[in-house]
Formats: structure tokens, C-alpha cells, sequence
């Protein structure tokens, strides 16, 4: 079930700026400027969305989380904690060009493997998919909006 996330509604919050030839955005979790290319467009949207509409605390959150799958170094694009720091919801960006297909969601569930969040969630800003796990049966479960961070 494709979720209707209007991302672009916080595309006048985000603050960039030109150093050189380079475009630059600013992460507020890492809190310093990157080079604006498309993922990175799409990653700071969702973030502002997911703090300011569904009301995570940005002091839960880690962006290019790096991780160990399968003995391989790998980057999750956003993962945010509960407030007992076990992990809740991991977010894979992709950029707007980038179909959400079967390989995305390939991706997002083998960075989750170490993981176990109870949420997953993929967009490339313009689809947007959102699930819920239940790792006791072994399911998961399509959502039609991402989750509010009062009601997890």
C-alpha cells in the first residue's frame, strides 16, 4: 500500500548553501553540511517530516548509521530509536529517479537483519511504502501512514 507523503511541503525549511562549485545541504542529526545530491534531497526531507509532522525527537535519530551485514560494512540512510535506545524505525531514501522495486525492499530488509525494527519504511520522496513487522509470525504488514511517534 503506497503511502501520499507531500515531502516537498519542508523543502523551505531546508538550509543550503554554495561552497565553491558544490551545492550543500545541512543535516540537523549530524549537524554539518553535505553535498546536495538527490538522496541527500530526499533523506533531509523525510527527516524534517518525521520530526516536525509525525513528532520524533531528533535526539533518537541517526542518519548513515553504519552497520554490519552478513560481515559486510554497510550504511543505513535513518534509523530512529525508542526512548530505551533499542531501534524502532529504519528508513531507506533512495533518490527520485530510483524506482521503489523489489531490490529496495531486498535492501531494507537485510540492513534490518541485525536490527529487528518493529517499522520499515522506503520512498524515493515521490513513492512512499511503509510496514510493520511481526517477527513472531514471521509477517509484515502494509501501513497507510507512517506511524506518529505517540502512537509507538
Amino acid at each position: 500500500m503506497r503511502i501520499d507523503v507531500n515531502f516537498l511541503a519542508f523543502q523551505n525549511q531546508l538550509r543550503t548553501k554554495v561552497d565553491g562549485r558544490q551545492r550543500l545541504i545541512f543535516d540537523p542529526i549530524r549537524k554539518k553540511y553535505l553535498v546536495l545530491a538527490p538522496e541527500e534531497l530526499v533523506r533531509q526531507l523525510v527527516l524534517l517530516y518525521l520530526i516536525q509532522d509525525r513528532a520524533f525527537n531528533k535526539n533518537h535519530i541517526r542518519t548513515e548509521m553504519g552497520l554490519k551485514v552478513n560481515e559486510l560494512a554497510k550504511r543505513c540512510d535513518i534509523l530512529i530509536y525508542r526512548p530505551d535506545l533499542t531501534p524502532l524505525l529504519l528508513v531507506e531514501c533512495k533518490a527520485p529517479k530510483v524506482k521503489i522495486d523489489q531490490a529496495t525492499f531486498d535492501q531494507i530488509a537485510r540492513y534490518n537483519l541485525p536490527l529487528q525494527v518493529r517499522y520499515l519504511l522506503v520512498t524515493n520522496g515521490q513513492q512512499t511504502y511503509c510496514c510493520q513487522m511481526d517477527y513472531a509470525s514471521q509477517t509484515y504488514q502494509f501501513l497507510s501512514a507512517i506511524p506518529h511517534a505517540s502512537g509507538i
